[in-house]
């Protein structure tokens, strides 16, 4: 169950919101016992967002949620895929995303809890 949302600074186009829900869709594999069968994404894009007391650079702020217990090292292996799609397909630089982990023990769907 997982959930990556995205505050964007820049305007994010229709075949790149596409891309990156399909390159997002494969990164979270690496976070064992996640697909993108259960993976939800949410894009905010031309979010007034500084970095360093700046807005001149586009910046990304990625927020992912996941049913469970923490996985420091799958963390880090999905910050940098999350890091390295972000630069690909919407050209911001690794050192201008800032991507958090929070694992829920609580999580409802479908009308109740896991």
């Amino acid at each position: 169950m997982p959930f990556i949302n995205s505050k964007i600074s820049k305007k994010v186009t229709e075949e790149e919101r596409i891309i990156l829900k399909e390159k997002l869709g494969e990164a979270i594999s690496v976070i064992p016992g996640k697909s993108e069968s259960w993976l939800m994404l949410g894009f905010e894009d031309e979010y007034k967002l500084y970095f360093r007391g700046d807005d001149k650079e586009d910046i990304a702020f990625v927020e992912v949620s996941v049913y469970g217990s923490e996985n420091p090292g799958a963390f880090d292996k999905l910050t940098g895929r999350i890091c390295d799609i972000f630069g690909e397909v919407l050209g911001i630089k690794a050192d201008h995303i800032y991507v958090k982990y929070q694992a829920v023990s609580n999580w409802g769907w479908n009308g109740g809890n896991f």
